[in-house]
């Protein structure tokens, strides 16, 4: 299937603002947000019309830029209304959202204090990062580089420079065949995909690496809210590579991939079962409550 340019599109992007046409969407091309990386952004995806956990996604990108150095000129409530906006002005009831906060082009150097703060929202009909069929798992090879330590960088923050090492290394998984790289951290330990979290059913409970030098997932929360709610333990704990073999199910989760099973890591084989089965169906479910629903659920 040919792929549809990014930068020639029908639609609207909601820009510092206001809508323009997809097509003016443009910035100059010595924004510092380019050169030096001091970009934050978001993925969300709205469902029947409904942007799922809309407010924790503005928050974060608010507090993602504070670990950048600057502060999105924007209230949360005014990101949330801009996410919907653009999500009603493009027709879309079922789409992916991507908010983006950037420092513009008035300042050309590491030090930026001089440039202005930019937000924009872009929506467009995405399906699954994996396909339909997903249930049959995706596979992962194993990734070159590492996640750093948070020390080295702002690890909490969804910042768009940390992604630049994901994209390496899922173009290297490609390129030997698979659908997407597992990640170690800094000390060697399991941490994550290259842009979702992972999981790992061992003897019946769900084991997950602790997040302290990569992203928290919203996703991620959700999941272990809902296996909760199923009385099922839940573990966040180092996880070392040589422990992947106990695993008797492993699965993605991120807004992009939602909930998707993986039947290979390197050598390692896994098949998709009844408790991956189970988490994925109910998300699908609760990604359609209403918000007012879905809340209630977190209280």
């Amino acid at each position: 299937m040919a792929l549809v340019p990014f930068d020639d599109r029908d639609g609207m992007i909601w820009w510092n603002g206001a809508l323009r046409p997809w097509r003016d969407a443009k910035l100059h091309v010595l924004s510092h947000g380019l050169h030096y990386g001091s970009a934050v952004f978001e993925g969300e995806r709205a469902y029947g019309g409904n942007i799922f956990k809309l407010r924790e996604h503005s928050e974060r990108l608010k507090n993602s830029a504070k670990l950048l150095g600057y502060e999105v000129p924007y209230t949360v409530a005014e990101i949330d209304e801009a996410c919907k906006t653009t999500l009603q002005a493009n027709g879309l009831t079922d789409a992916y959202i991507r908010p983006i906060a950037w420092r513009g082009s008035e300042q050309l150097a590491v030090s930026a204090k001089l440039t202005t703060i930019n937000l924009a929202v872009a929506v467009w009909a995405w399906p699954n990062l994996f396909g339909n069929d997903r249930m049959k798992g995706v596979r992962l090879g194993h990734a070159a580089w590492k996640r750093p330590h948070p020390e080295t960088a702002p690890t909490a923050s969804k910042a768009a420079g940390l992604y630049m090492i994901g994209t390496m290394s899922k173009h290297q998984a490609e390129d030997q065949g698979f659908d997407d790289a597992l990640m170690l951290d800094w000390r060697g330990h399991v941490s994550e995909a290259t842009g979702a979290n992972i999981f790992f059913v061992m003897d019946g409970e769900l084991h997950t690496p602790t997040p302290d030098c990569f992203l928290d997932g919203i996703t991620r929360r959700t999941v272990m809210s809902i296996a909760r709610r199923h009385q099922m333990k839940v573990v966040e704990r180092t996880i070392m590579p040589e422990e992947m073999a106990n695993a008797s199910e492993v699965f993605l989760a991120g807004t992009a991939a939602e909930v998707t099973p993986v039947r290979q890591i390197g050598d390692l084989h896994f098949s998709p079962g009844p408790i991956t089965e189970r988490l994925l169906r109910d998300y699908e479910a609760l990604v359609m409550m209403s918000p007012e629903k879905v809340a209630s659920l977190a209280a």
